[in-house]
């Protein structure tokens, strides 16, 4: 009998299979019981941090949560049944844009809009069934957590890694809003799909570039190998020199340099001509007044060209001449300062030296202009020919004074070393990765704890007046200024140093910043004292298992081990890396294969799916559609077979075979009716070991796959031993304890995937409560090893016959009886066998002649 507490309101029913009903039965039972409610330790029980990404609060679940979360959860449970105390939390990212479009469309405040959206998807998602520890619910527009949000760039500003600064940021026009790097994809918004324009404004920075080689290492990190790729090549290191170039003439603020880096220093005496970005501060210095319309032109033209364009090989080369020379000090060469929208200031020091005969770009610049070319490593066999395209390979030095005759590769480090001899450059290493831009035109964010006062400078807001705030009663308006800026009371305030008038700084902190720190958060959610203690960062952090999209590769999970890097130098959390492994899943399309969306009218409503199918059929059905890091379209019928396979699986429980009688159980619906003994035959009609086999060798697969993440074959497993036991059942009377471990094993097995019904069934079968609070079996590997094997014999590749052979057999015994095997015998007779190919278990291959 199953142990129950009284609960009126759960639904009466009978035996029948109904989903809906005793899902919802089972959900208000585990609530009721706060059986997934997770304690800092439990004695004897190792601690592990499951997690998967929490959602953002658009308004409803869509079938993308589902597949991201449901399989999350079936690996949670999977660990809490092996006996860990798995901490498994939910909660809400609740701050962005979207929140604050809504307001200026007139419809409803972003504080009301997003927290009935939370209501709303906080529901959505237990419906899921899922073990969330709810207590632990997280909100990151609540003030009581980006107060920690607040306090955490309070730290960074200490730590020298927070920094105001005006630089060229990237601008959409139709949000109004500046975006980081990563969030412009082919040019455009990747919100809104506008095109991005380039602005300079000042705008609050990270120096994620101060960590950027050990964000390049991934050691001991059990992450899929793309995923690390996508950093390193987001990041970029390169290995190079930096060298300076004289002005002719010094610039009027005295500058007397332009000093460019480089990962071609062995190429330094082919320069013929100098590239600043447009956007780079010497320009206006230096240009002549004979240039200076000109280059003033074309520095706004550039404002409407993205960075992506702007770095387009496609397009043709343009620039123009500033006017000024600089001097190359390894030759003595004047050469002329040009400015071309291809050099960036973001990159390196905004200058590119150019060596249009080793360098494309710099060729088909040089080209356009008819700037010289001057070759300085041959290409083999070179005659002294022009080039007809840049050459790009190894070679000779050639044209470069004292360094004539050198291999490049050994020319690179012995300029390199020159420059830093002669004092005007040396061996340097830059990266492609940029500082973080995290400020924000939005309201909807968390504010920038900072103040401006006259007197003091940049101040920041004291500790103890944390957190800064969001006013309620503000203006929104498409003005390209935050909010903020118009709220005189959130403006205005006192300087916490000298007591004098001051304001506020009224940009908003990236949301991207509020997720990198909420994996901490869950840990201690309460603690009113500090972001996270000391024993819960030990007792959590870092997280055993993150699962989230590849997507996040180069923002979120980036930006997320920076974070965590900078709070282990505080001496805040244990270890170097927020997250020891990674599990990415794929994309979820739709049932014409594309992604889904509401234009192409082929979106999946998951709540409806659930209402029709059940939970526990629509978790099942995601994870059985394929490979989970693949993904792949939602196939409506394929959900139809999902679900007879439960009715079936719920029928083999609830109607036991001939040897066995039906205890009185007791379930979420109340009692069963006992159904009549069925008599016991004189002897069973199929071996206990047979079944008892199949229940073992699926275990064996199970806990296997579960531990890969190999969803879909774990739940095909599970569906052949439902069969298995069902032609077992028909063909006769059955063992009864081969029966009962069988079924108990079907059912712990069921429980990660299909958390109800096998709750329901578990109690049916007069087993203790709670399904999930069994440990994980163990297979028995006796007899979980197959006694045979099925091999395919081929003869010159062709496949001529199968034999069934036992599971430990040898090559030579395969051989020999292959050799007896009638479709075989014949072919080979006669003829030598020259070569055999045996794949254990699975194929023999004679090759004759």
């Amino acid at each position: 009998m199953t142990a129950r507490t009284s609960d009126e309101s759960q639904p009466a029913g009978g035996a029948r299979y109904e989903p809906a009903e005793l899902e919802r039965g089972w959900q208000r039972r585990w609530e009721q019981d706060a059986l997934y409610a997770t304690p800092d330790h439990v004695e004897g029980r190792e601690n592990w941090y499951a997690l998967t990404m929490f959602p953002y609060t658009s308004g409803d679940l869509h079938i993308g949560h589902w597949f991201a979360m449901a399989p999350s959860d079936a690996a949670a449970r999977f660990r809490r049944m092996q006996g860990y105390n798995v901490l498994f939390p939910m909660g809400f990212d609740a701050f962005g844009l979207p929140a604050e479009n809504a307001a200026i469309r007139g419809q409803i405040h972003p504080r009301d809009w997003t927290m009935a959206n939370i209501e709303r998807m906080r529901g959505q998602l237990k419906r899921m069934g899922a073990m969330f520890d709810w207590r632990r619910e997280l909100n990151t527009s609540a003030p009581d957590y980006y107060r920690w949000t607040q306090w955490w760039f309070l730290q960074l500003y200490r730590q020298g890694l927070a920094y105001r600064a005006e630089a060229p940021v990237n601008w959409c026009p139709s949000c109004n809003t500046t975006l980081a790097n990563e969030q412009v994809v082919d040019g455009a918004c990747e919100r809104c799909d506008t095109a991005v324009e380039q602005r300079r404004m000042a705008q609050w920075f990270f120096r994620i570039t101060r960590y950027a080689e050990q964000l390049l290492g991934h050691e001991g990190l059990q992450w899929p190998e793309y995923v690390k790729l996508m950093q390193r090549n987001w990041i970029g290191r390169s290995e190079g020199a930096e060298v300076s170039f004289a002005l002719e003439r010094p610039a009027p603020d005295g500058t007397a340099e332009i000093r460019v880096f480089t990962t071609r220093p062995d190429t330094l005496c082919g320069v013929t001509f100098m590239v600043l970005a447009p956007e780079h501060p010497l320009v206006e210095q230096i240009t002549t007044d004979a240039q200076r319309a000109a280059v003033r032109a074309y520095v706004e033209a550039t404002k409407h060209a993205t960075e992506i364009e702007r770095q387009s090989t496609e397009r043709e080369k343009s620039g123009v001449f500033t006017g000024a020379y600089s001097v190359n000090r390894i030759t003595g060469e004047r050469v002329p300062v040009w400015i071309a929208d291809y050099a960036l200031l973001t990159y390196g020091t905004g200058a590119v030296m150019g060596v249009p005969a080793h360098d494309q770009r710099d060729f088909e610049f040089a080209r356009r202009f008819a700037l010289p070319v001057r070759v300085v490593i041959a290409p083999p066999g070179w005659d002294g020919a022009p080039l007809v395209e840049a050459y790009l390979g190894p070679g000779v030095m050639v044209h470069s004074g004292r360094f004539d005759g050198l291999p490049n590769e050994q020319g690179k480090g012995a300029i390199a070393q020159y420059a830093e001899l002669e004092g005007w450059g040396g061996p340097r290493i830059a990266y492609r990765l940029r500082d973080w831009l995290i400020s924000r035109q939005r309201y909807w964010g968390a504010p920038i704890p900072m103040l401006y006062c006259e007197q003091c400078g940049i101040v920041p807001v004291p500790e103890q007046q944390l957190p800064v705030e969001l006013p309620y009663d503000v203006e929104f308006r498409p003005t390209g200024q935050s909010p903020l800026a118009l709220s005189e009371r959130f403006v205005r305030t006192s300087c916490p140093q000298c007591g004098r008038a001051a304001r506020r700084e009224t940009d908003t902190l990236d949301t991207f910043m509020c997720s990198s720190w909420y994996f901490m958060r869950y840990a201690d959610p309460h603690n009113r004292e500090r972001a996270v203690g000391d024993q819960a960062a030990q007792n959590w952090l870092p997280v055993d298992q993150y699962t989230g999209g590849s997507e996040h590769a180069t923002m979120h999970l980036l930006y997320a081990r920076f974070f965590y890097k900078a709070a282990r130098d505080a001496g805040l959390v244990p270890g170097d890396e927020p997250f020891t492994r990674l599990f990415s899943q794929g994309q979820i399309l739709g049932p014409d294969g594309r992604r889904m969306s509401k234009s192409r009218g082929n979106v999946v409503a998951p709540d409806a799916q659930v209402e029709h199918w059940g939970a526990d059929a629509f978790r099942a059905y995601l994870m059985f559609l394929g490979p989970w890091e693949q993904g792949g379209p939602y196939d409506v019928d394929g959900i139809v077979g999902v679900s007879r396979w439960l009715h079936r699986l719920w029928a083999l429980i609830t109607q036991p075979p001939r040897t066995v009688a039906a205890p009185v159980a007791e379930s979420i619906h109340g009692p069963l009716l006992a159904q009549p003994p069925r008599p016991v035959a004189a002897a069973v009609a199929e071996s206990p070991r047979e079944l008892r086999r199949l229940a073992h060798r699926t275990l064996q697969r199970v806990t296997s796959d579960l531990e890969h993440f190999q969803l879909n074959t774990m739940i095909a497993a599970l569906m052949e031993m439902t069969n298995g036991l069902q032609r077992l059942r028909d063909a006769g009377p059955v063992d009864a304890a081969a029966w009962e471990e069988g079924t108990r094993l079907l059912l712990l097995m069921l429980a990660p995937s299909c958390p109800h019904l096998a709750e329901e069934l578990w109690a049916q079968t007069g087993r203790p409560y709670s399904i999930h609070q069994q440990p994980w079996p163990a297979a028995d590997p006796e007899l979980a090893r197959r006694e045979s094997v099925e091999i395919a014999v081929q003869v010159n590749g062709r496949t001529r016959g199968r034999l069934t052979v036992a599971a430990d057999a040898d090559e030579a015994a395969v051989r020999a009886e292959a050799s007896g095997h009638p479709a075989v015998r014949d072919l080979i007779a006669g003829k030598t066998v020259e070569r055999v190919i045996y794949v254990p278990e699975r194929l023999l291959n004679l090759v004759v002649r």
